[in-house]
């Protein structure tokens, strides 16, 4: 049993997303999230779910070990970092993308 809850706190730390998160919210084009965490956060949620199939218990240890409050803080650190870094990038190619523009105007005019 301990190592089954060794695994499966490894498992979460590695993946580091909590569960409740991903049933919460779909992914569409209505709703897009600016962290890179959707991936391990589906991932969670599909072996959360594939454990919970064949192991209940098993797959409560995983759910009481997400919602502890060091794997809770560090993911919203992550989260809030990486909303912060697409933000960024987007502002980024955005002002590329206009340079870009520019300088294909510019010969032409001349």
């Amino acid at each position: 049993m301990l190592q089954s809850k060794a695994l499966a706190l490894t498992l979460i730390l590695f993946l580091g997303s909590t569960l409740t998160d991903v049933g919460a919210k779909a992914i569409s084009k209505r709703h897009i999230r600016r962290d890179w965490l959707v991936i391990p956060d589906a991932i969670a949620y599909y072996v959360y779910e594939s454990v919970n199939k064949v192991f209940p218990k098993a797959a409560e240890v995983l759910a009481e070990a997400v919602q502890t409050p060091m794997i809770l803080e560090t993911r919203n650190f992550l989260i809030q970092k990486t909303a912060m870094i697409s933000l960024l990038v987007e502002q980024l190619t955005e002002n590329v993308s206009s340079l870009w523009q520019k300088g294909e105007n510019e010969p032409a005019q001349q």
